[in-house]
């Protein structure tokens, strides 16, 4: 029913009120990075259901940059020449955001902004905060317990050290949220590992450690970083409302700020 509603809001909202057909908006695209985990996916469709959910009307529409299908370019090439938005799904700068999503655009005919990666901000650390106290994070406690707690924020990793600055301003925005030291740690292609991470809080004195999963969706490497947790690991982002909101915040941020790219038959 639910879905049914959604459709119907979808085509009343593209007409105006003296009945003819509004423009359609430029498409959004969520750019995945793909994966084997067949949980992937199915979070990454949810999401965008409740993206749906929130902007009836509002062409939405999912691309990988591998792994999965449909493969970013497959969806680029299905929009002609027509105008897109397209949204990593990706929460930090690195090479990914840098060059493979900018060189699928520019070789696809559709007019296309690229929006800023998901990290940071202020809704990611409004959902990692959830995670946590959804894991058993008590946002009381005393003097003496928040002295032996800590959380690490255990994410993928990259060799641009671009992303260990993004990921950092989360860790300092979540240790701002939470009152304990938060500390940036990486599943590979970047220090401090996990395990790294857990040895330096303890050696401080900080044995009560939350390993906070920095992930968009389960995965091999948020199970990884899971299983090192020596308290509460948290579940990754995934679905949680906020996410959905900052997804189309990207989408009206790149709508206002960035010039779009032009069809690649017409810079040829």
């Amino acid at each position: 029913m639910n879905r049914i509603s959604s459709q119907l809001a979808n085509q009343l909202s593209l007409v105006s009120l003296d009945g003819r057909r509004r423009p359609e908006p430029p498409a959004l695209v969520v750019v995945a990075h793909g994966s084997r985990d067949p949980r992937t996916l199915n979070t990454v469709h949810t999401l965008l259901e409740r993206v749906r959910e929130l902007r009836p009307g509002l062409p939405v529409r999912l691309g990988h940059i591998e792994l999965n299908e449909p493969l970013l370019p497959d969806t680029l090439a299905s929009l002609g020449t027509g105008e897109a938005v397209l949204v990593p799904l990706l929460l930090s700068r690195g090479y990914h955001v840098k060059r493979d999503i900018p060189e699928m655009a520019a070789a696809a005919l559709a007019r296309t902004r690229i929006a800023a990666p998901l990290g940071p901000h202020p809704l990611l650390v409004d959902t990692l905060h959830a995670r946590l106290v959804e894991a058993g994070w008590r946002t009381r406690m005393d003097e003496a317990t928040r002295r032996a707690s800590a959380v690490v924020l255990a994410a993928a990793g990259s060799r641009d050290p671009e992303s260990a600055v993004d990921t950092g301003r989360t860790a300092r925005l979540l240790s701002q949220r939470l009152g304990v030291p938060v500390v940036p740690a990486y599943a590979t292609a970047a220090t401090p590992t996990v395990d790294t991470a857990l040895r330096a809080l303890a050696a401080r004195g900080r044995h009560r450690v939350a390993v906070a999963s920095y992930f968009t969706a389960p995965g091999l490497f948020a199970t990884q970083c899971a299983e090192k947790a020596p308290w509460i690991a948290s579940a990754p982002l995934g679905t949680h409302p906020a996410m959905a909101h900052l997804v189309l915040h990207r989408y009206d941020q790149a709508l206002a700020t960035q010039p779009r790219t032009q069809p690649a038959l017409a810079s040829a």
